[in-house]
């Protein structure tokens, strides 16, 4: 099993980070894109630099680099997930403007009927931006904004995120420890 992860320039580069983390923790093969402003977040919101998160995964590729593997259909994966979506990637996905590799990426998940997974991070939100996940969600597209649930008592920051991943890693159909299940 092989999953493609993206972390675009967004604020919650964390999401990307941990996803990645636990990818490698339950042994899949991952396919990273970072993109020049999520190098940036990646310094300026964690304790990571760039070149750790690359070694998370198992192949990582250039965002300009469009004639990677991941940008065929013919590149057989389980799924993309984008954590977090920049609004502005969010945009090029929904108009199918692919002149990165993040968002062929995506494309090629969208015409192939393959899972993906897109993890916006604004607020608030404008008509273009609901409009843009309305259409997503219609082409099949999951959208999953990092909104925190609070029924498992949540004490750090970590929880949070762990709650969060482990909720997209569900999506995905991996088993995970991070989410404390409802007992209603």
């Amino acid at each position: 099993m092989n999953i493609i992860v993206a972390i675009t320039g967004a604020s919650g580069s964390i999401y990307g980070i941990r996803l990645l983390e636990e990818l490698y923790r339950c042994h899949i093969e991952t396919h990273l894109v970072l993109s020049h402003w999520a190098e940036k977040n990646i310094l300026l919101e964690t304790k990571y630099t760039p070149e750790q998160v690359r070694r998370l995964a198992t192949h990582n590729y250039a965002d300009r680099a469009m004639s990677a593997p991941i940008a065929s259909g013919s590149f057989l994966c389980r799924g993309m997930i984008v954590a977090p979506c920049s609004m502005k990637t969010m945009a090029a996905i929904a108009t199918g403007l692919a002149d990165n590799l993040i968002v062929r990426g995506a494309d090629v998940c969208i015409k192939e009927g393959r899972k993906l997974i897109l993890m916006p991070r604004e607020t608030p939100l404008n008509s273009i931006h609901m409009e843009n996940m309305l259409k997503l969600s219609r082409l099949g597209v999951t959208i999953m904004p990092p909104v925190p649930a609070f029924y498992h008592q949540p004490e750090t920051i970590e929880d949070i995120v762990n709650h969060t991943v482990g909720r997209v890693l569900d999506v995905m159909n991996i088993e995970n420890d991070l989410v404390k299940r409802w007992q209603g």
